[in-house]
């Protein structure tokens, strides 16, 4: 290891209070997903008040928005949570049924929260009457915010770190027990994955969506923009996940990194085999949507 750059001494809680015994805490990650809503929830009705980047009139009054909401954030919760479940630990989990509310132990799955979000729309367009191609593409608009934060609660929560290198900006972690350097004694600086993905995943995603609506039209083409988001979700993801360390289920007894999917030396991440299917679905949403 040649440099490091030390962990920021920020506690994954803002602040706790304790009421009549019982202690109440406020974490970066709940804020991350708090603000993350609220910022999308401004990002839609801000676009169903512009008829001009709609082919005719917006899907659905900004009047109802709240009640949409709700079907959004039930969905990222329980689909989040219940993809974690199935995807990562499926075999705890159906040994220990009564954990899997309990989302304040930690683990969310972004592809099990991404179904919950798909659930949810199809639920509110199909209940009024509206196009779930166009819910579908300005609910994915809005996502991104969300996504950036999120990683950025990750790295302040120090989880989700990514594999050992000797780049300059590698980041030793708190946490780390380091088994996988064993080369070295309690440290092991690691790529910041989790920026990486806020980084691609956030802001340069949330970038090309904002410029293929506002500047391109995107939302008068329904089910591009959700093509666009799946597609480049799912391609950084898939490139992130090469310097991301695989969740500890997916280790090898002797301590290399393990895959889900294994295919002799080309075996793919857990993260990496719910990316493929994904982008397969966004690149032909692309396509079905140009051609409509």
């Amino acid at each position: 290891m040649l440099a490091a750059i030390p962990f920021p001494d920020i506690s994954p809680e803002i602040f706790s209070i304790s009421v009549f015994g019982t202690t109440f805490a406020l974490r970066w990650y709940a804020l991350a997903y708090i603000v993350g809503i609220a910022i999308g929830y401004r990002m839609i009705a801000a676009a169903l008040t512009r008829p001009d980047l709609w082919r005719g009139d917006p899907p659905v009054a900004a009047a109802r928005l709240e009640d949409y909401l709700t079907y959004i954030v039930v969905g990222v919760i329980a689909g989040g949570r219940l993809g974690y479940c199935l995807f990562y630990q499926p075999a705890y989990y159906l040994a220990n049924p009564l954990e899997i509310p309990a989302i304040w132990t930690g683990g969310m799955s972004f592809h099990g929260g991404f179904l919950g979000v798909v659930l949810g729309v199809w639920l509110f367009a199909r209940r009024n009457g509206v196009s779930i191609g166009s819910m579908a593409d300005v609910t994915c608009l809005a996502a991104t915010p969300a996504i950036l934060l999120v990683r950025i609660a990750n790295f302040v929560n120090g989880e989700l770190w990514g594999r050992p290198t000797d780049l300059p900006w590698a980041v030793v972690f708190p946490s780390d027990a380091a088994q996988d350097c064993p080369d070295l004694v309690g440290l092991c600086a690691r790529h910041p994955s989790q920026l990486y993905e806020a980084a691609l995943e956030g802001l340069v995603l949330g970038t090309v969506l904002l410029f293929l609506v506002y500047r391109r039209g995107g939302l008068r083409f329904p089910w591009f923009i959700t093509g666009v988001f799946c597609a480049g979700y799912a391609l950084a993801r898939f490139l992130v996940e090469f310097v991301r360390q695989p969740d500890a289920q997916f280790r090898g007894t002797d301590n290399r990194l393990g895959w889900a999917l294994d295919f002799g030396d080309w075996g793919l991440t857990m993260g990496q085999s719910l990316s493929l299917p994904m982008f397969l679905f966004g690149v032909s949403l692309i396509v079905l949507s140009r051609r409509r």
